[in-house]
């Protein structure tokens, strides 16, 4: 999916919206993201996962076309962990919304 068809279908699950604000507002939502990342802040989206920045230290690599050593400076990357109900909707785990770890959802074998 790309930002062009994520506003399209806003749009038309959302038809009182016009399609310039929806638009704007997913524009603004990505805009806060990236300027986040930006600052080194972490962003935590509940449920969806969290987008933080990661450093990579400077190394040596090889130009794989004439196999010579090359120095690769160090870096930043983006990097985005999944959150718990999108990782089991991806597995097709039934989220019940309420967590049972308690003593009755210990079940004994035969007794």
């Amino acid at each position: 999916m790309t930002k062009s068809d994520l506003i399209l279908q806003l749009a038309e699950k959302y038809p009182h919206l016009l399609q310039r604000d929806i638009e704007r507002i997913v524009n603004t939502v990505f805009d806060e993201i990236s300027n986040a990342l930006a600052r080194n802040s972490r962003v935590e989206l509940r449920g969806f996962g969290a987008f933080s920045v990661k450093q990579r230290e400077a190394r040596q690599g090889r130009n794989p076309r004439t196999g010579e050593t090359v120095s690769v400076s160090e870096k930043y990357v983006p990097f985005f962990k999944t959150g718990k109900q999108l990782r089991d909707r991806l597995n097709g785990v039934e989220d019940t919304g309420v967590e049972n770890t308690g003593p009755e959802a210990v079940t004994s074998s035969g007794e």
